[in-house]
């Protein structure tokens, strides 16, 4: 038997500094019991790591590769119907199996969660201040009233909320999503705990509050020298920020070692891939991203041999007999023991403690580090075509779509019977820009900015409240019923949520043939049709009769952009459409969206908050803030000297998936969140959290908040900034 596969028992095991880990789990498995003759589910299974004091784990992997639940399980926190087993350790003492009592002590004192989604972690009834002080009296009720009302108001001044003492007695809907996850971290910190779960704190948050939150977790470290579980999906977030890295798939460990060992010499295909699908934002040619093809097994009915073999594109037969044990790089039996291992009809289920050391549950982890194979090594890469448009200059080209001083501007009303407009919600508030032919124009900007209302004023085709918008040349003002009608055939759009567009009583078939339908096709032709653009977007013909439910995430997107499609359209506007897509899949899509783009030769207006997807897929960038574009340009200018300091703060914020880079950056945190577009700030609109407004004279000052800046070139070329005082800087 291998050395690292030695029994060791948990309350002997000690970190090199000679101390007991703060918490270990140990073989940790639950499963949830099957209802109505359903089969169980085998959520997570054998799970093993160790934190120390002061240390950052992240777990990462796929939607459903029991990340949250094994965590929930060493809070105690699953329900009855879901059956754990194996060790869960805090400071050497068993908590597995303790009553709901005696881990009410535990949760919150010396271990602690930030959940997802905050909502569901504060109680709407009562004021956060309240909550905060009891999370505080709850655990020391000798402090008193006074004592814990003090603590609630230094933690909330301590995590950025302003006016702390008037905000104690606001309800959780009065805040923010990135104020809600603030208290939640202080809700964390209140006890100075010594373990601090965070179950995906920042991922509905946009990047500058995610910044704010990354750097408040780091605070909370700080204060309560907690060590800190950081589960996350996002490769970019664990890169600067954790120590090391447990990399999860179908409810067990697939690859565990240093943050560096990871990113720089993974040994694990699957491992590979994830990295390998993260756009760059530091890269200004990345070139096709890996795509991890097919889905995630059933949790229920589990193949035999090696999980991720159906997806794995250098599988072995061997890789189907036997699941690989998680063993150090290259410790992996050879093929003939495995198949006598197989023939003995043994589950060969061996502990594994996590002893620092990286390890694979690949059987050619050897043969990959021998070889020094990458991703791209391992994984065929699709080769995406130049656009040919690309050859002729942006003037030269057609517009596709322009808009001119657009305004959309929603009434306040007050009075339930005598209603009156007391005021207005500028959502966009006159923009101007244009896409040409065969180009993707990327509109980005946190939550509330007008990107969302900017595409409906677009796709509606009516004359807007104000401005001009012009599709393929035609001024939508002046388009009768019938035009409006045709020019549907020229525009389409793809939704952010699949779900939510495609309608679940349809097949495919019908749900791709109904805007050919609709448009009066012939019957014979809108089904060669439909065929054909299944196999355009990597579908097989037989997944016609199928409905939505029965296809994975990425699958379903590919049938919204099947149907977008199906007219022959010249532009295609994408409202975020790999947003709720795991890296893995999101991958496939962005290739196929500029293999699509390449082919066909269509314009692009991408609406997006990842600005790492934005670098890979744009040619020009238009920030927003606040209903206006403060800077627009090529997205080779936005992204290595951008001028606004907006543009500098979002860069910043966006983390790089590589340990060195993203440890040597310095990150702009704005302050506060994004200001009331019914209430604006006077002149320029970013004024209240510009990192470079304090810096400024009281003369300059004076004309930041009295004079609106208007959009002036910036480079002498294509960039343009709506800055008083734009200056270019490299914040990559």
């Amino acid at each position: 038997m291998s050395t690292d596969m030695t029994e060791t028992h948990a309350s002997e095991r000690k970190d090199q500094t000679g101390h007991v880990p703060v918490l270990e789990v140990t073989d940790l498995t639950v499963t949830f019991a099957g209802l109505n003759n359903n089969p169980d589910v085998h959520a997570v299974r054998g799970v093993s790591y160790a934190v120390n004091r002061g240390e950052v784990l992240g777990i990462v992997g796929e939607s459903g590769s029991g990340k949250s639940v094994s965590s929930m399980a060493a809070m105690g926190l699953l329900p009855d119907n879901a059956r754990v087993t194996g060790s869960v350790r805090l400071h050497g003492e068993e908590i597995l199996g303790l009553d709901d009592r005696a881990m009410a002590r535990k949760r919150g004192k010396v271990i602690s969660m930030v959940f997802q989604d905050p909502l569901s972690g504060l109680t709407p009834v009562y004021t956060v201040g309240d909550q905060l002080a009891e999370a505080v009296l709850v655990h020391d009720p000798r402090a008193g009233k006074g004592k814990a009302h003090a603590r609630a108001v230094e933690l909330l001044e301590l995590v950025g909320i302003p006016n702390a003492a008037q905000r104690y007695r606001s309800f959780p809907h009065e805040f923010s999503g990135g104020m809600r996850q603030r208290v939640m971290i202080a809700m964390a910190m209140a006890n100075n705990p010594d373990v601090i779960i965070c179950d995906e704190p920042t991922t509905a948050l946009d990047v500058t509050i995610q910044a704010q939150i990354l750097d408040l977790l780091r605070t909370a470290q700080a204060e309560t020298g907690a060590a800190i579980v950081m589960i996350t999906h996002d490769l970019g977030v664990v890169a600067g920020f954790v120590d090391r890295l447990l990399v999860m798939y179908a409810g067990r460990p697939v690859e565990i070692g240093g943050v560096d060992e990871i990113y720089y010499s993974s040994r694990m295909p699957y491992t590979m891939g994830l990295l390998g699908a993260v756009p760059r934002m530091d890269l200004e040619r990345q070139g096709a991203l890996i795509p991890i093809k097919g889905t995630p097994p059933s949790l229920t009915n589990l193949p035999p041999g090696c999980p991720f073999a159906p997806r794995c594109p250098i599988v072995k037969p061997e890789c189907e007999l036997a699941e690989p044990k998680l063993l150090r790089v290259g410790g992996q039996p050879p093929a003939h023991e495995i198949r006598e291992e197989a023939a003995d009809d043994t589950d060969g289920h061996t502990t594994v403690h996590d002893t620092g050391v990286q390890r694979v549950a690949c059987i050619r982890s050897g043969e990959i580090a021998e070889n020094d194979w990458t991703g791209q090594d391992i994984y065929p890469i699709p080769e995406i075509p130049e656009v040919v448009e690309n050859e002729v200059r942006r003037e030269d080209r057609p517009e596709m779509l322009r808009a001119e001083g657009l305004i959309k501007h929603h009434p306040l009303m007050k009075g339930s019977v005598f209603k009156r407009r007391v005021g207005s919600v500028y959502a966009v508030d006159g923009l101007d820009f244009d896409v040409r032919e065969g180009e993707t124009l990327a509109l980005v900007g946190e939550s509330g900015c007008g990107k969302s209302s900017t595409l409906m004023e677009i796709l509606h085709l009516h004359k807007p409240q104000k401005g001009r918008i012009e599709v393929m040349g035609k001024d939508t003002a002046s388009l009768s019923k019938a035009d409006r009608f045709a020019m549907r055939r020229d525009m389409q759009i793809v939704f952010q949520d699949p779900m939510s567009s495609l309608d679940p009583r349809m097949t495919v078939f019908d749900i791709i043939a109904e805007p050919l339908r609709t448009h009066g096709v012939p019957s014979a032709e809108s089904t060669a049709r439909v065929y054909e653009l299944l196999e355009l977007v990597g579908l097989n013909p037989e997944h016609a009769v199928r409905f939505p439910s029965e296809f994975s995430g990425g699958q379903r997107q590919r049938i919204g952009i099947a149907r977008a499609l199906a007219l022959e359209p010249k532009l295609l506007v994408l409202d975020e459409p790999v947003s709720a897509l795991d890296v893995s899949i999101q991958a496939g899509v962005v290739n196929l969206l500029e293999e699509l783009q390449a082919k066909l030769g269509l314009s692009y207006l991408f609406v997006a908050h990842d600005l790492s997807v934005v670098r890979h897929i744009a040619d020009r960038v238009a920030v927003m803030y606040l209903g206006r574009i403060v800077e627009i340009g090529d997205t080779k200018s936005i992204y290595t000297r951008p001028a606004h300091p907006y543009t500098q703060a979002l860069l910043s914020a966006i983390p790089i998936p590589d340990p060195e880079k993203e440890r040597a950056r310095t990150h702009i945190v704005l302050d506060g969140d994004l200001p009331s577009p019914a209430n604006p700030p006077s002149g320029c609109r970013f004024r209240t959290r510009c990192q470079k407004f304090i810096t400024l004279s009281e003369s300059d000052q004076e004309q930041c908040m009295s004079v609106e800046p208007r959009i002036l070139p910036t480079n002498g070329g294509d960039q343009g900034t709506a800055c008083h005082f734009a200056e270019r800087q490299d914040v990559l």
